[in-house]
Formats: structure tokens, sequence, C-alpha cells
């Protein structure tokens, strides 16, 4: 097969997840903030990818380091490549290996945007009370977790479920409220509740395939351009049918209760 030609992969995103530049920044200056109870110097990025807003945190707060955690490699890679070009490699760690019943930490700041799953082997939406417990005891007292977690903007409908991925429920996510209710009752107060806008869910969506469309549109009879073009027609179906509109990114910023 010939590498140059293969098809590329999230190229276009800069964070895996529904988060424009302005909430990143405005997020950063929040937790970095002096003014707040402590500066955090140790950060723990749970189901980090590439560790964007870990970096961006480092790049905050020159005297603190991070550890982000993932299983996919192709990602940690481009996290490492990234902290090296931005002076970052001696004080961020990325490491391939499961989040669940971790040893790391704990930190000042955890960060677990979109990775609950990471936490948990328990099926949705349990996960989620599993996840908040395994935050809990990850993070410092005085300390702050930033959790990016899914909710329902509104009931779903069976036929937007049946156009979701594979055995999708309208009991796999809560609605915010309930989500929130969740982290009070793990052990945190909710510090700062937002949710991503259906711009920033059509930037991530639109990224998140725009080099393989482009990729396939002058690559159609490529060996790999069958099962790319099906993968994602299904991905694009999944949303513009299934969940555009129907399922939300909550962030949350949560201060453990002493």
């Amino acid at each position: 097969m010939d590498d140059i030609t293969a098809p590329p992969r999230l190229t276009r995103l800069t964070f895996h997840g529904p988060l424009s530049e302005d909430r990143a920044a405005r997020m950063v200056r929040r937790l970095t903030s002096p003014a707040g109870p402590a500066t955090p110097t140790t950060v723990l990025d749970i189901g980090c990818g590439w560790g964007e807003f870990m970096l961006r945190i480092l790049e905050a707060l020159p005297g603190a380091t991070g550890v982000g955690v993932d299983l996919v490699e192709e990602d940690l890679a481009r996290g490492r490549a990234n902290a090296e070009s931005r002076g970052l490699a001696e004080r961020a760690r990325f490491v391939q290996e499961s989040a669940v019943d971790t040893s790391r930490g704990p930190a000042d700041l955890v960060l677990c945007l979109g990775a609950s799953h990471a936490l948990s082997e328990a099926r949705p939406p349990e996960h989620t009370t599993a996840a908040l417990h395994a935050l809990r005891r990850l993070v410092t007292p005085g300390g702050r977790v930033l959790l990016g977690e899914g909710f329902w903007q509104r009931p779903p409908t069976p036929g937007e479920l049946a156009a979701m991925w594979p055995d999708a429920s309208a009991s796999e996510f809560h609605h915010l409220a309930d989500l929130v209710d969740r982290a009070v009752a793990a052990g945190f107060r909710p510090a700062w509740i937002e949710t991503a806008s259906d711009d920033e869910w059509e930037e991530f969506e639109s990224a998140y395939q725009s080099d393989v469309e482009e990729w396939l549109a002058t690559h159609p009879d490529h060996p790999l351009a069958k099962e790319t073009r099906d993968r994602v027609d299904r991905h694009r179906d999944m949303w513009l049918r299934g969940y555009r509109g129907v399922l939300g990114l909550a962030y949350l910023t949560l201060v453990p209760v002493d």
C-alpha cells in the first residue's frame, strides 16, 4: 500500500470534540487563574488523545507538569510531537495504557473530555457514575476536574436511535440536570456548567471527516476507498439522521468536597 495516499486521519481537528477556540481559551483562563483557590502544578488527562487542551494548560502554567493517558498510540505520538515543537516535552508525558483503576494521580487538575468510558468497564449509563467516583479519587483536595460528558438535549425518537450507533438506547445518557446531580452525589460541587453549541458541533463533525472526504474525491479507485467511503457515510448518517440536535456535550468544572 502507498502510505502517501492512504486515508488521512483527524488532521483537521484541533480538539477531539465540539470545543471552539474561544471556549477553550476561557476554560484555560478559568482553570489557571491565580485568583482561584490554588494554582495547579500537576495535570492528569484521561483519554487524552493528542492532549491539546492539556498542552494549553501547561503553556499557561510554566511550573506545571502533565500526564496524558490513552490507548491509541497514533494519537499519543501526535501529542508528543506537538509537545516537542512547543517546548513542552520535559513537562508533558503521553503514556499508552488503560485508565480503568489507574494508579496515576491524584492531580491538581484532572481532565476527562469526552472520555468517561476510559475510566470504567461498566455499560452506559452506569459508566458515568463510575467515572465520576473515579475522578473524585484522582483529584487532590482543593483541585479541579474538567469533565466533558454527553447528555440528551431532548429524548431521542425511535427513528433517531435507529440511525445512531449499534444498540443506541434512550437510557444511554442522562439529561443535563441528572448528570449534574450525579456529579454532586459523587462528592463534587459544580463550579461551572456550560454546553457545546450547535456551531461547535458542526465545526467538529465537519472537521472530523473533511480530510477523508477530500481524499475520497481524489482517490475514488484506491484499494481502501470503498471501506473508507462506507465508514464516513455511516458516520455522517449517524450525525445528521441520529444525534444532531439530540446529543449534547456538557463541560462541567467540578470542585471536590472536603
